[in-house]
This record gives structure tokens, sequence and C-alpha cells, in this order.
């Protein structure tokens, strides 16, 4: 009995060693050496226990950034003003007085041959003394007389009539020498197509932490506005100061604001096609025929003009163009897959079952999609980076930590 007894605890001994020694060889088992433990990691779990502002493990929809040429349409807004390169001016002849002005407001319709105003010069009415005591005493002289009257300004007729009356004309007329609207001089200085106008156009801004996107109004072209002149009677002006800008009614400029992403693509001669804000049926097209840099209010931006000629357009009718561009080279994606930070953008590009944050280069952001100028062929990115961001914001890429 005793034996027995001794055999079976040799026995349940034996099976305890052979037991502690098949443990020690497996891994993920801790052993003991020199009295301390040493945790044996599992390297198939080592690449997903990375911060969650380095990778996000997670199951949404992925896409392939699509390459290729993109043709979109873009939108601009403008307005109708006065062809500049078609203008007279007008100007005193002679040094006087206003005694008469018919011109109230900028802009006020002309016609060739109206009355402008009326100046009293004293040297006219010397000049008309002149005429009267030659034609009287020396009429071989009159001619010469009758000339220096037409150089000062005084029409044939009224020469005439003071030669037949004998009675000194005081007033000397101004006429408008074209058709069109007319503009007084200083105000044109200040308003014609440099002068700030309404917010028109807008651009895709930049996002803040939160990835979202914000639009920066442009200032559209000038607006004519039809303000009161300065010009006052009884003001005194100079011989050959110029008073008034006329523009022509006949020629018309469509002039468009282009923000700095759709004016890198704009080039002269390029085709559009626009149409009255108050009527989308009156669709016209055109042709830019000239581009030009602006820097207003702290706004850079591209001003576009499209030379209209004869129009049934009015001056000051806000316009609505599109104009086809397209973009080539470089890979597409929707807006939601581009997260902003601050002037970054970053996309979250998958990497067998995680994603990882990777800074871009962006192109043009249009009609809902970015183009994304950093080689992404064969990448497969998340169609929405705003589910893989927590309310901080805070992304780790690889050059950079946010």
């Amino acid at each position: 009995m005793r034996n027995s007894y001794i055999a079976s605890l040799l026995a349940v001994m034996t099976l305890m060693a052979w037991s502690l020694v098949a443990c020690r060889t497996q891994p993920g088992v801790a052993t003991h050496t020199e009295g301390h433990q040493e945790p044996v990691i599992d390297s198939s779990i080592t690449r997903l226990a990375r911060p969650v502002n380095e990778q996000v493990i997670a199951s949404i929809p992925v896409i392939r950034p699509e390459s290729g040429s993109h043709l979109h349409s873009l939108t601009a807004y403008g307005v109708v003003t006065y062809d500049t390169r078609h203008e007279t001016s007008i100007a005193s002849r002679v040094a006087g007085r206003i005694e008469r002005l018919l011109i109230k407001y900028n802009y006020q319709p002309v016609k060739k041959g109206q009355l402008i105003m009326e100046v009293y010069s004293p040297d006219l009415a010397a000049a008309q003394r002149e005429l009267l005591y030659v034609a009287r005493q020396q009429p071989d002289l009159l001619p010469a007389a009758r000339q220096r009257l037409e150089l000062l300004g005084m029409p044939p007729l009224q020469i005439d009539q003071v030669l037949k009356t004998g009675n000194i004309l005081y007033r000397v007329p101004v006429y408008s020498n074209s058709d069109g609207y007319i503009l007084e001089k200083t105000a044109a200085a200040i308003s014609a197509p440099s002068a700030a106008g309404t917010p028109a156009a807008a651009s895709d801004g930049m996002g803040g932490m939160e990835g979202g996107s914000s639009t920066t109004p442009l200032p559209a072209p000038a607006k004519p506005v039809a303000s009161p002149v300065l010009l006052r009677e009884g003001q005194y002006v100079s011989a050959g100061q110029s008073l008034f800008t006329i523009y022509q009614a006949q020629n018309l400029v469509a002039e468009f604001s282009f923000p700095a992403h759709i004016a890198a693509n704009i080039r002269q001669g390029q085709q559009l096609l626009f149409y009255p804000a108050a009527d989308k049926n009156r669709l016209q097209p055109a042709t830019i025929g000239l581009i030009e840099p602006v820097l207003r209010d702290g706004n850079n931006f591209t001003l576009g003009r499209a030379y209209l000629g004869h129009s049934s357009l009015q001056p000051g009718q806000l316009l609505t163009a599109h104009i086809p561009v397209m973009y080539t080279g470089g890979w597409w994606v929707p807006k939601e897959a581009v997260w902003r930070l601050g002037n970054k953008a970053v996309v979250f590009r998958k990497e067998k079952n995680v994603f990882k944050p990777v800074a871009v280069a962006t192109g043009a952001a249009v009609e809902g999609m970015i183009q994304i100028l950093t080689p992404a062929a064969d990448w497969m990115v998340a169609a929405n980076a705003s589910y893989l961001v927590d309310s901080e914001s805070f992304i780790k890429t690889v050059n950079n930590q946010q």
C-alpha cells in the first residue's frame, strides 16, 4: 500500500515537470529569468497598436483617384460697363466763369451738338469788341478777327450774330462732341473700371482645423453710379481744362471677376457664354479680349474683359458667365476625401486594413472635386476623411505634426 502511494506521487511530480517545460516553449507565455517576468508580444498585432493620430483602423468606403483630363464649366460674375477705348473729352477753350451748367449727374445721356454749359470769358468779350472795331474801321482785317474768335471756341453762327447786331455775347456755349453718356473728369478717374463694386464672385477658401471650406467674396467690377456732378455754376475754369468725358453708348464691355483658382486657367481669346442675371434666356457668346490682374481692398483677383461692341445690354447690368476650362494632369477625388490642416491638405491612404494620413499638394477645386498634384496612381483613399478625424483634429503626417 505504501509503495503504491509513493509510485503515484512520483508519477504526478514527473507529469508536472513535463508540463512546465512545455509551457516555457510556447509563444506568448511569460517566462521567469533571474526572478522577473518578460512578456513576449505577438508580432501580428504590433502594427495595429499605433496612436490614433498616426493611423486609424476602420471599415469605410474607399475610392481610387481618377486621372486624365477633366472639362469643367466655371461660373463667374460681372457687370456691363463702358468701353474706355472709345471716349472723348470736353474741355473749356477759354478761361472764365461757368454761367450756366446743364449737366446735373454723372452718366447723363447726351447727344452730339447738345449744349453742355455756357462760360463767361473776359478774353472772349475783348475779342468780340476787337471784331466790331475791325469791321467798322479796317474791314481787310476782318477774316483774322473772325479766326481768332473761332479759335477761342465761338461758333461761326454766333460770330455772324455779333456782326449783325453789334452786341457782344458774354456767354460762350460748350457743346457735346459725341453721342453717349457723360461723366465728370474727376469722377472718371475714381470710378472707372477700377472702383470697388459689390461682392459678386467667390473662391474656394482653406478650411480650418475642422476641415470645412469657407468662401471669400470678391469685389465685382465697377457698376456705373449716377452721382451728382461736383462742378457748379459760378466756378472758374482755365483754358484747356478738361471737364467731362463722354463714353460712346454703342460700345460696351462685359467685365468679369475671376478668383485665383479660376484665373490661372483663363486665357486671352477664350470663349465664354454669359447672360443677364435677371434673364437666363438671353444667353450670348463672347470672347475674352483683355485680362488684368487687380489688387483691391486686400483681395487679389483678375478682371477679364469681353468687348461687346453694339449690344442691347445696358450699362450697370449684372451678368453671369460660364467658361469651359480643361484641366490636364493630376488625380481627382471628391472634396470630402481631402481634409484641410491650415495650409496643408491631407488624404487618408489605405494600407492593408488601416488608414494613414498623407500630406498632398492640391490644385483646382471645381464642381465638388479636388485636383491632387501628388502622384497617387495606385492609392486607395477614404471617400470621406471626416469619419477618420476626432474632434481635436490632431493628425500626425510623415513630415509634420498638427
